[in-house]
């Protein structure tokens, strides 16, 4: 597969709504295993279609269980909260203060185009909300309480 170039902030795509997908084509097939392959690379748990120049309601999601696919996903329930630090694979180097539900659920369809509904709490939900917001054009930067700060690694340190 190959890798995609990464959006980042200000680029005019990811202020876009994406369109629903309406047959999974070879195209889009390649895509998503592209986008994991591209998630992957940049060590990032989900990763949006349009954060790669695609303007397809398309997530994938890999929190270390296994990898999921979503496509035209949509939030039918959500509860609880969680704050906590939230970074972006299209903001690099910055993270910064969001509050989301702690339980959600989504229905969308899988690679076969067959209707799931999935559940996640805590990372997975908040994985859910982050990368379904990108579908519509919204960043988590506009969620920040408070300032964007600068992640420091480890191994900077």
């Amino acid at each position: 597969m190959a890798l995609r170039t990464i959006r980042t902030e200000g680029d005019p795509i990811l202020t876009k709504k994406c369109r629903p997908v309406e047959e999974l084509t070879p195209k889009l097939r390649e895509l998503i295993h592209d986008m994991f392959d591209t998630m992957y690379e940049a060590f990032g748990v989900g990763l949006a279609a349009p954060q790669v120049g695609v303007l397809k309601r398309i997530v994938v999601i890999d929190i270390g269980d296994d990898p999921i696919v979503l496509i035209n996903p949509e939030i039918i329930e959500t509860s609880g909260e969680q704050t906590g630090d939230e970074g972006c694979l299209s903001v690099p180097g910055k993270s910064g203060c969001v509050t989301r539900p702690n339980y959600v659920k989504v229905r969308a369809l899988d690679e076969d185009m067959e209707e799931i509904e999935l559940e996640g709490t805590e990372l997975l939900a908040r994985a859910f909300c982050h990368e379904l917001d990108h579908l519509d054009g919204k960043m988590y930067t506009s969620l920040v309480e408070g300032e964007l700060h600068t992640v420091v690694y480890d191994d900077e340190e």
